[in-house]
C-alpha cells in the first residue's frame, strides 16, 4: 500500500511538471524554473504553482475583456481613419521621424493606437505640484472625470483627490473612479470610498480579491490592475508612475520618499488614454462607454507633441510590452538613458541594453540604492557585471525609493508610464506607459533623469567583482528563480 501512494505522489509530481512545460508563451527560464521548484520542494511547489503558476485571469474575466477590447479595437481602428486632420497624405507616421515609425508601429500592434500629434506637454516638477495640478484640472471639469490608481493611500494627496471627485460629482460633472482592489484595499473599504458614492461618484474595484482560496479558479491573486490613469473631459491626461499618495508613502516610509516623474497631457492623446480606461471600465461594470472616446475635429492636427498610448495586461497579446521596450533598445543610436525601481529583465532586453552599449551607446542605467523589494533589489544586482562589462554606466540613487519608470532614446524620443523592466509589469500586470516624440519633452524627461544621476552613487565594475562569493551565488540564485518569484 505505501508504495501506491508512493507512486500516485510522483504521477501528481509528474502531471505538474508537464503542466509547466506545456503551458504556451512561457520562457524556458521559466519553465525551468517551476520545474526545479517542484523538484526540489515537491509539495510546496506543486501549492504554489496552483497559486502562481499561471497567467490566469479567470475565465469569465479574461473572456469579457477579450469580448470588450475586439469591440474598442475595432472602433479605435474606425476612428482612426475618420478624425484626425492636417496630415500630408492621411498617413499618421508621417508625423514621426522615419526612424522611428517601427517603434510606433510595434505600439499600434499591440493596443491598435497610432501616433497622434496637436498635444502638449509639462513634466511636474514634483509629486505635490503633480496632485496640486490635478485637483485644478478636476475642480475646472465640465463633462466627465476618470481615474484609475494603483495605489490609492487615505494620507492628504490621495484624500485632496476624493474631496475634488466629490465636488466635482456635486456640481453635476460625471465622475468614474477605479482602484485595483489590492493595491488600494484600505481605501476602497473606507468611509471615504463610501462619502464619494454618496456625493455621485460611480466606483469600482479593479480585479477584487474575494476569497483567497478560490482564486485558482477564479484567477491568479496577484494579477493586478498597476495603471495610473487620469482623463478629464477627453481633452487631459496624466501619465507616469505616481499612484494617487504622498512622496512619504506610509505604507513603505522607510523607503521614502517615493521619486515619481507624471507628465500632464492636453490633446487628442487623453482619448488614447479614454479607451484603456473604458476597457478597464466595461471589464467590470455593466455599462457601455464606447460612444465616450471621441477627439474633437479641432484638436486632430499635426505638429506638437508627438504620443501614443500603450496599453497591455494578461489578456494583452504575451510578451507585448518587453517588445515595446526592445525596439526602443534597438533604436538608439548616440544616448540611452533609463530609469526604473525595479529590473529583472528577458534574457533578451539584457542582451538589448548590453548590445547597445558594445555599438558604441551611451546607455545610463539608474535604480534605488535601497529598493523596498529584497528579492527584486537580489535580481537586479545580478545582472550588474554583465551590463557594467559592456560598458553600460550604472547609478544607484540614495535619496528615497527612485519609482520612476522612464527611457529616453537619442534626446527625442522617450516612453514613461506605469511599467517596470521586470516580469511582472512584462507578464502580470495591466499597465500603460504613453511614447512620445518630441525634442523638448524628451528633453525636460532626460534633465529630471539627470538630477537623478547628479544624486547617485556610480557603480564600477571593480566594486562588484569585489562583492564575496556568498554574495554572488544569492543574487544569481534569486535571479535564477525569478521567474517564480
Amino acid at each position: 500500500m505505501p508504495s501506491f501512494y508512493f507512486f500516485a505522489y510522483l504521477t501528481v509530481i509528474a502531471l505538474f511538471i508537464m503542466r509547466a512545460l506545456l503551458r504556451p508563451n512561457r520562457e524556458p527560464s521559466s519553465r525551468l524554473a517551476w520545474v526545479m521548484i517542484m523538484v526540489l520542494v515537491p509539495g510546496l511547489g506543486m501549492i504554489a504553482y496552483v497559486f502562481f503558476g499561471e497567467t490566469n485571469i479567470g475565465r469569465e474575466r479574461a473572456a469579457r475583456y477579450k469580448q470588450i477590447a475586439e469591440v474598442t479595437d475595432a472602433l479605435i481602428a474606425q476612428a482612426a481613419d475618420t478624425t484626425h486632420k492636417g496630415l500630408p497624405s492621411g498617413d499618421r507616421y508621417e508625423l514621426v521621424a522615419r526612424r522611428h515609425a517601427p517603434i510606433f508601429r510595434t505600439g499600434q500592434s499591440i493596443s491598435e493606437f497610432r501616433p497622434v500629434g496637436g498635444n502638449t506637454a509639462e513634466v511636474m516638477h514634483d509629486s505635490v505640484d503633480a496632485i496640486d495640478r490635478l485637483v485644478a484640472d478636476i475642480d475646472a471639469a465640465t463633462d466627465h472625470v476618470h481615474v484609475l490608481f494603483y495605489i490609492w493611500l487615505d494620507d492628504v494627496s490621495g484624500l485632496r483627490v476624493v474631496e475634488a471627485l466629490r465636488r466635482a460629482a456635486q456640481r453635476g460633472v460625471t465622475v468614474r473612479a477605479m482602484a485595483d482592489d489590492l493595491g488600494s484595499r484600505k481605501l476602497v473599504r473606507s468611509e471615504h470610498w463610501t462619502s464619494m458614492e454618496r456625493a455621485g461618484v460611480r466606483t469600482a474595484r479593479a480585479l477584487p480579491l474575494g476569497f483567497l482560496l478560490l482564486h485558482p479558479i477564479r484567477g491568479r491573486v496577484d494579477l493586478r490592475n498597476h495603471r495610473k490613469i487620469v482623463v478629464i473631459d477627453n481633452r487631459i491626461t496624466y501619465c507616469g508612475s505616481q499612484n494617487c499618495a504622498d512622496a512619504a508613502f506610509r505604507v513603505k516610509a522607510k523607503f521614502a520618499p517615493w521619486v515619481d516623474m507624471q507628465v500632464r497631457f492636453e490633446g487628442p492623446i487623453a482619448v488614447q488614454n479614454q479607451w484603456l480606461f473604458v476597457q478597464d471600465w466595461m471589464a467590470h461594470v455593466d455599462e457601455d462607454l464606447r460612444d465616450l472616446p471621441r477627439i474633437p475635429p479641432e484638436q486632430s492636427v499635426a505638429g506638437g507633441v508627438i504620443a501614443q498610448v500603450n496599453g497591455t495586461g494578461p489578456t494583452v497579446r504575451a510578451s507585448a510590452m518587453p517588445e515595446m521596450f526592445e525596439a526602443l533598445l534597438h533604436a538608439a543610436r548616440d544616448s540611452l538613458t533609463i530609469t526604473t525601481p525595479y529590473y529583472v529583465p528577458t534574457e533578451a532586453m539584457q542582451s538589448s541594453i548590453c548590445a547597445a552599449a558594445y555599438r558604441g551607446v551611451r546607455v545610463r542605467f539608474v535604480v534605488p540604492k535601497r529598493n523596498d523589494s529584497w528579492i527584486v533589489a537580489a535580481a537586479s544586482r545580478s545582472y550588474y557585471h554583465d551590463l557594467l562589462d559592456a560598458g553600460v554606466e550604472i547609478f544607484e540613487y540614495p535619496k528615497g525609493l527612485l519609482h520612476t519608470k522612464s527611457l529616453v532614446v537619442d534626446e527625442d524620443l522617450a516612453m514613461i508610464g506605469s511599467a517596470n523592466l521586470d516580469r511582472r509589469s512584462f507578464e502580470l500586470n495591466y499597465e500603460n506607459n504613453i511614447l512620445f516624440q518630441h525634442e523638448a519633452l524628451a528633453q525636460a524627461v532626460l534633465a529630471r533623469q539627470e538630477e537623478y544621476i547628479a544624486d547617485s552613487h556610480r557603480v564600477t565594475i571593480e566594486e562588484v567583482e569585489a562583492w564575496s562569493v556568498w554574495r554572488r551565488l544569492w543574487n544569481n540564485t534569486i535571479a535564477m528563480i525569478g521567474p517564480v518569484l
